[in-house]
């Protein structure tokens, strides 16, 4: 027990004695460790302040570098910056210099330039002078130039400008005929110009009067009846006849507007008949309608068979004998078309029979040389062609075909039948009355021809023939030359065109005689 006791205490002894020696080892290491750390402090701060002395001293050498180079680069630049100081310097002295020299010169020029105007005012002075001189001179001679001619500088320009104004108009008309020969090459195109020209001289009168109809109303509350209700029944009579129908502010009357003449009269007798029966309304419309037309066809047909048979033509095509009845409803100038072919053929007829032509094929061709007019307004292009084409394709003689086409032809390349032709129509349409001229109106108009003639120099005589479609016209040929013969004529259509009004067309020809005589001894 008590070596136990001995045991522990000697243990515990031990112990205390251990644990006193280890605070003191402890306390020793600490210590150490104190020292140690204390002279490592030390010399790591004297490491650091011979490193940061190190590293001042190279700061400080890098900036002297750095300052050095600046300097050595300012230097560099500011020798350049002399450099081209200095060249600016030398240019712009040189460019003084030559300032100077330059205004030098101006300054030269200057005086030059004013004893050049000095010596041109002197010139110009002497100049005047000399020209009052010859202006003296000139009127001098010109006093005694008129003295010696007898007549004063006014009248000889007036005759200096005779004579230029007469050479000028005989090389005008040398010219004029030079070009109307020329223009014979190209005379189809000169002979459509001068159509279309007719055409738009005659066109307006012509169409406000001969394509419209008028349809005489009982009273003005008809015009309501005829349009209906919300237009359906003028809307109907077009539709169903093919005209354009005018309800405007005309008293007691509508107007019916169509090129074809055969549409036109259909509509016309349809609306009298609906007028007068009362009833109008669609239905109605298209029953007259139909009944007219066939009623109108068979009058055409009817119309052409009388005329062909009155002139003593027969064996025709039923399509031509309906073209023919169909002209009735044509005119032209104010002329019916179809009384107008029977006359060209009772014509044509009494012409070939002094001939000893074919009576028959002239009344024949002179009855249907105007058949083109029936459907000009339908296919394009002159009537005559239409008419040939027509004809020619329904069978007829060549003969009748060439005469129709060439009827209104120059007659250069037609045949004589075509001539005939062609002579009658002219006759035809020149006789007084045929186009509806009042008597006083046709002698005027022959009047006025032969006077307009008579007003121009070195014209003798002249005379208006066929009904006043042309004027013939006799010249002095000592005064009139063939050039201004051609002058003459185009001044005399001029006037005509300018002064008088007339249908169709009317020829004017200058005729210069020359007569060579002489004695037989």
């Amino acid at each position: 027990m008590l070596d136990s006791n001995l045991l522990l205490v000697g243990i515990l002894a031990a112990l205390i004695v251990g644990g006193i020696f280890g605070f003191i080892l402890k306390h020793v290491s600490t210590a150490k460790k104190i020292k140690s750390s204390t002279s490592l402090a030390k010399r790591i701060v004297e490491e650091s302040k011979k490193e940061a002395e190190t590293i001042k001293k190279e700061a400080i050498l890098q900036a002297k570098e750095n300052l050095l180079k600046q300097k050595t680069d300012f230097d560099r630049e500011s020798k350049e910056r002399k450099s081209e100081l200095d060249g600016l310097e030398k240019r712009i002295r040189s460019k003084e210099e030559n300032l100077d020299k330059r205004i030098d010169q101006l300054e030269q020029k200057e005086n030059n330039i004013e004893n050049r105007e000095k010596s041109l005012q002197a010139k110009e002075a002497a100049m005047e002078e000399k020209h009052r001189k010859i202006d003296e001179m000139i009127d001098e001679q010109r006093e005694k130039l008129e003295k010696i001619a007898g007549i004063s500088s006014d009248e000889a320009k007036t005759l200096l400008i005779q004579s230029m104004e007469s050479d000028a108009k005989r090389d005008a008309a040398a010219t004029v005929r030079k070009i109307e020969d020329e223009a014979k090459l190209t005379a189809d195109r000169k002979a459509r110009e001068i159509i279309a020209y007719s055409i738009q001289r005659y066109a307006g009168d012509y169409v406000a009067e001969r394509t419209v109809s008028v349809v005489n109303l009982p009273s003005e509350e008809m015009k309501g009846r005829i349009i209906g209700r919300e237009g359906r029944n003028i809307r109907a009579i077009e539709a169903a006849t093919g005209i354009d129908l005018i309800v405007d502010d005309t008293p007691e009357a509508v107007v019916l507007s169509s090129f074809d003449p055969v549409r036109r009269e259909v509509a016309r007798i349809s609306l009298e008949r609906l007028i007068q029966d009362g009833r109008i309304h669609p239905g109605r419309i298209e029953e007259i309608v139909k009944k007219v037309r066939t009623e109108v066809d068979q009058i055409i047909r009817e119309t052409g068979e009388k005329a062909s048979f009155d002139v003593g033509v027969h064996d025709i095509h039923p399509e031509i004998i309906t073209l023919l009845g169909s002209l009735k409803y044509r005119t032209s100038y104010s002329q019916n078309v179809l009384q107008h072919s029977i006359d060209v053929a009772y014509l044509t007829g009494l012409m070939a029979a002094e001939l000893k032509m074919n009576i028959k094929e002239a009344k024949r061709a002179g009855l249907l040389h105007d058949i083109g007019k029936a459907i000009d307004h339908k296919i394009e292009g002159p009537h005559a062609a239409i008419g040939a084409d027509f004809a020619k394709r329904f069978g007829e003689n060549p003969r009748i075909v060439q005469a129709i086409a060439t009827h209104h032809d120059d007659g250069r390349n037609n045949t004589l039948l075509g001539v005939l032709v062609q002579a009658a129509d002219t006759l035809s349409a020149a006789r007084p009355g045929a186009r509806r001229e009042m008597l006083e109106t046709y002698v005027h108009r022959l009047e006025e021809l032969e006077k307009i003639a008579h007003s121009f120099n070195g014209v003798d005589k002249c005379y208006a023939i066929q009904a006043g479609r042309e004027i013939r016209i006799l010249v002095e040929n000592e005064k009139i030359s063939d050039n201004d013969a051609v002058m003459l004529c185009n001044d005399i259509i001029k006037k005509i065109e300018n002064e008088l009004t007339y249908p169709g067309q009317i020829k004017v020809t200058v005729i210069r005689e020359t007569r060579v005589s002489s004695f037989a001894k």
